[in-house]
């Protein structure tokens, strides 16, 4: 089905395909058609941050950035979905064009900057959706005009407001599409900031009964220093899970192509590698009770069985759904399940 719509897709702006897709999605979903679009797969049960997950694949923040499509998402099969980022304020995001395509790399470049209707808006969407068959997690950041000194103040908000209906929450500190947000993590001010967010997380499940885990994105460009700090800060403070990782600002394996040059973070093939390295090191700094998830340059099941090879729990699509459709979602689940099934657990079967 996503062959016959991809030519379609591709013809238009980036930008607009992506609204075009979210939307036939929904019809799909609330028409009863979306068995056409994508076929779920068989169940494989993972357990991390204290929740059970349907199946280990997931869905990657931005696509949904004001959870209006949850439903339509989950049912492509995937065991969880994560919608935002989210601010406190709606914000539109950084002018127009701000989406490309490199098709012959499988690759995206985008600087859409945190554009949403804000948290509000998203809380009344997430109230709506029924949920059924996977976890939701919700992506928060900061808005544009915020400086990052009264950074926690944006992320004390959100976290407040989506804590009741989260499964999990993630903090978006690695962004390279909101200026000096990335700033955020050097290890001081990523120690100050996650210490009261912990602190904040804590609190809110006496309120609420119940303890939602808190994740950390963040971004593929850290030096190794830097990923030695952030291993120190975050186990330190006992984070739930780290998602590793962001889109990059790097052009490596994709230079020259048109819009390369173009101001935005890179995602999808050219990103794999780069992603993967940082996994791997954060592996081997945090605490083996600290899971990963690993996001960055999925294309294919094999992708994701590398991921899970490096230490991931968990993986995330999002760029890889461009290029190869709903399809790819049942490809990783079932590459997952190959090499859990596998004699030897450090090969990754032939997908």
């Amino acid at each position: 089905m996503y062959g016959l719509a991809r030519p379609l897709l591709f013809a238009l702006d980036a930008e607009r395909a992506h609204g075009l897709g979210l939307a036939s999605l929904e019809a799909a979903y609330r028409s009863g058609l979306n068995p056409l679009v994508g076929a779920a797969p068989k169940p494989l049960p993972t357990k991390a941050f204290g929740l059970a997950f349907p199946n280990p694949v997931g869905l990657a923040a931005g696509l949904d950035k004001n959870g209006a499509h949850i439903d339509a998402l989950l049912a492509l099969g995937f065991g969880f979905v994560e919608v935002g980022t989210v601010t406190p304020r709606p914000q539109p995001g950084n002018p127009k064009p701000r989406m490309f395509r490199l098709p012959r790399h499988e690759a995206v470049i985008n600087r859409l900057g945190f554009n949403n209707d804000g948290v509000d808006a998203l809380v009344r969407n997430v109230e709506r959706a029924r949920r059924r068959n996977g976890l939701l997690g919700i992506n928060i950041g900061k808005n544009k005009d915020t400086p990052n000194e009264s950074a926690e103040d944006d992320y004390l908000h959100c976290l407040r407001k989506v804590y009741p209906l989260a499964d999990y929450v993630t903090v978006n500190i690695s962004s390279p599409n909101t200026a000096g947000l990335r700033e955020l993590q050097e290890e001081q001010a990523l120690r100050r900031l996650v210490s009261v967010l912990r602190e904040e997380q804590e609190a809110l499940a006496g309120v609420h009964g119940k303890r939602v885990p808190m994740l950390v994105k963040i971004a593929p460009d850290l030096s190794e220093s830097d990923i030695d700090a952030a291993g120190r800060v975050l186990g330190d403070l006992q984070v739930d899970g780290v998602i590793a990782t962001n889109t990059t600002i790097a052009r490596e394996g994709v230079e020259g192509a048109r819009h390369a040059g173009e101001v935005g973070g890179l995602s999808g093939a050219p990103l794999m590698a780069k992603s993967t390295s940082v996994l791997r090191m954060l592996r081997t700094r945090l605490p083996e009770a600290i899971p990963l998830v690993g996001v960055g340059g999925i294309l294919h099941g094999a992708d994701a069985a590398t991921k899970q090879a490096a230490g991931a729990t968990l993986v995330q699509l999002y760029t890889g759904l461009v290029y190869r459709g709903p399809a790819l979602v049942g490809e990783c689940v079932e590459a997952l399940r190959r090499r859990k099934e596998a004699p030897s657990r450090g090969t990754i079967p032939p997908v």
